[in-house]
């Protein structure tokens, strides 16, 4: 089935874009980012940046925008059975588009990867076409919060995506 992934959540002061590989069949339903409700991707957020789980969507995209975090996804279009990164049939992914994005967003200094279906997928799909200075983002690899990836505990990938917040503590803004 083809499927189609959603427009990015940014604003213009985001300093950290994190990538997923494609929605969810439960996210593409809900027309929301993470919408499964095993996914700990907004358990994560909450717990790391102190906002209420129970806030309503919008809400929680203010919340990451307020901590200048963008959510988007590498594949703009693609062929896949189920919700699996596995699924992705590779040679029908239409990647979005990375030189656009950041040109509209200046102040990205790192690219976070949910899972590692979105770091292979931009390594191979996106950086090789994109304009300097957009290949030289510094990116972070980080555990998928996919209920598919069970291998690891909530609180074992909670730690791993502190370096988020680290990276944002510790990053200069840029300067206009």
């Amino acid at each position: 089935m083809l499927e189609t992934g959603f427009p990015y959540s940014a604003d213009a002061s985001a300093r950290v874009l994190i990538l997923g590989s494609m929605p969810g069949r439960k996210s593409l339903d809900e027309q929301q980012y993470y919408a499964h409700p095993r996914n700990a991707f907004w358990p994560i957020m909450a717990n790391l940046f102190g906002f209420d789980l129970s806030l309503p969507y919008p809400a929680r995209l203010e919340q990451l925008h307020h901590q200048e975090i963008a959510l988007w996804d590498v594949a703009h279009q693609c062929k896949r059975a189920g919700s699996l990164d596995a699924a992705i049939q590779q040679h029908t992914v239409i990647a979005n588009d990375f030189n656009l994005f950041f040109r509209s967003h200046p102040h990205i200094q790192w690219i976070a990867f949910n899972g590692q279906k979105a770091a292979e997928l931009y390594r191979r799909m996106v950086r090789p076409a994109l304009a300097p200075p957009f290949a030289d983002i510094p990116c972070l690899y980080l555990p998928s919060t996919s209920p598919a990836h069970a291998s690891m505990r909530l609180e074992e990938k909670q730690v791993q995506w502190q370096r988020i917040r680290t990276l944002l503590q510790s990053a200069p803004h840029d300067q206009d």
